[in-house]
């Protein structure tokens, strides 16, 4: 038939692209503009091979095939098709399994079956050699794209720029269209400020005690993983923008490291603690309770965590959430939340609290800080990784993620509480 099909190679279009306009192939330097991007491919190929599109198809790599937010739009755009293949960490390097197998499946079965008369190729991998010429064979043009490379020289396989019947380049022009380098300060975006007890906890220097009882008797289902996150402005940073903010040596401080400072003395953290006065300390530990540190929680009241009866009986989403807002949600998280942990703890709290009744639920939740009550703990995480936000291991959602995740969350329930109680205009 009369039509063309394009097939990209994301890892090799996007990294190809990192390495012109950010001087490296990470994708995490670059943003894109997805919809941009694909209008620009159906466009250009429609001009070059004078034949209406049949469709794009999409082919990248996902760790255990799950899409990423960024799969998830473009598999709702109109005349796209995702096909994900695995991704998988070795030696500290992110590699892509079965991509260009599936991008070889793709082409032979087009060409066979005689789907397109012409097919635009955005790849670079020579693994495909045998696919384009299967294709060849079958009667179909096929039409090979470069990314231009930062150094001039190619950037593809040269067996595979020899085979094709056309080639063009996708200039800097024509990229910076759709796609932009991240613009790096060395700072994270500034946030709101946090609340002040948890700013000055943060700040202050550990304790040798806490830290030498940290380093020794810290019981292993007690992770730092496993905690709720402080307002910190560490939320809006990448994990390993996060991560060289953390003082050297100290690692991000856990709830029993917390409790101890805030227990140096009623003045705040770095304040002499008067002998004997254990009721600072207690007062301490109750205020940095964590919803899966368990030993902290304090026993006696409300259910089996410890939790007062007040927030043990908090609604979760779902429960305030009807068929037709979920619907509606999930179209939401499809085509707009673009699943950077801070901006998705501030969507599941925006939900929350735009669909309680009851304003007391919520001066009852602000009066937790900083720990989320358990069964709306758990379920935010859950939403989480929706979004592809696990480490890839146990399924596991990473350290610092969790901690941008509440961070998120808190920042919404803050700004949703200061507007329950700002006065009336004047």
């Amino acid at each position: 038939m009369d039509r063309c099909v394009v097939l990209v190679d994301a890892g090799y279009l996007l990294g190809a692209a990192a390495s012109l306009l950010a001087g490296e192939p990470a994708r995490s330097r670059i943003t894109v503009d997805h919809a941009t991007l694909i209008q620009s491919l159906r466009e250009r190929a429609e001009d070059e091979t004078e034949r209406p599109l049949l469709r794009i198809y999409w082919f990248d790599g996902a760790p255990d095939r799950v899409p990423q937010p960024e799969h998830r739009r473009l598999r709702v755009m109109p005349r796209v098709t995702v096909r994900l293949g695995a991704l998988t960490r070795t030696d500290g390097r992110w590699a892509q399994k079965g991509v260009d197998a599936a991008m070889h499946a793709e082409l032979t079965e087009l060409a066979r079956n005689r789907a397109c008369s012409d097919i635009v190729l955005v790849t670079g991998d020579g693994d495909l050699l045998p696919g384009l010429m299967s294709a060849k064979e079958h009667g179909v043009a096929v039409h090979l794209w470069a990314v231009q490379a930062a150094d001039g020289d190619y950037n593809q396989s040269e067996d595979l720029v020899a085979e094709a019947d056309e080639r063009r380049v996708l200039d800097r022009t024509w990229i910076t269209r759709a796609v932009r380098a991240k613009e790096l300060t060395g700072v994270c975006a500034p946030q709101p400020a946090p609340r002040p007890e948890i700013a000055a906890i943060l700040s202050a220097p550990l304790p040798e005690t806490a830290a030498a009882a940290a380093a020794v008797s810290r019981p292993a289902e007690a992770a730092p993983a496993e905690r709720n996150g402080s307002r910190a402005a560490v939320a809006s940073c990448t994990s390993a923008e996060r991560a060289e903010d953390t003082p050297a040596g100290r690692g991000v401080p856990t709830p029993k490291d917390l409790a101890g400072l805030a227990g140096r003395g009623p003045g705040g953290p770095g304040a002499a603690q008067p002998a004997g006065d254990a009721k600072a300390v207690s007062v301490a530990n109750a205020t940095l309770r964590w919803s899966s540190d368990k030993g902290w929680v304090e026993r006696g009241a409300g259910n089996a965590l410890g939790e007062p009866p007040e927030t043990a009986s908090l609604p979760t989403l779902a429960q305030l959430t009807s068929a037709e807002q979920r619907w509606a949600d999930r179209e939401e998280d499809i085509t707009t939340v673009g699943g950077d942990p801070f901006e998705v703890g501030q969507v599941f709290a925006r939900r929350w609290t735009e669909r309680i009744t009851d304003s007391v639920h919520l001066q009852h939740l602000s009066t937790e800080y900083p720990r989320i009550p358990h069964r709306i703990d758990g379920e935010l995480l859950r939403y989480a990784a929706r979004f592809g936000l696990l480490a890839h291991k146990d399924d596991q959602i990473d350290e610092h993620d969790r901690y941008a995740i509440r961070a998120g969350f808190w920042r919404e329930i803050d700004a949703r509480t200061a507007a329950e109680h700002a006065p009336a205009g004047d």
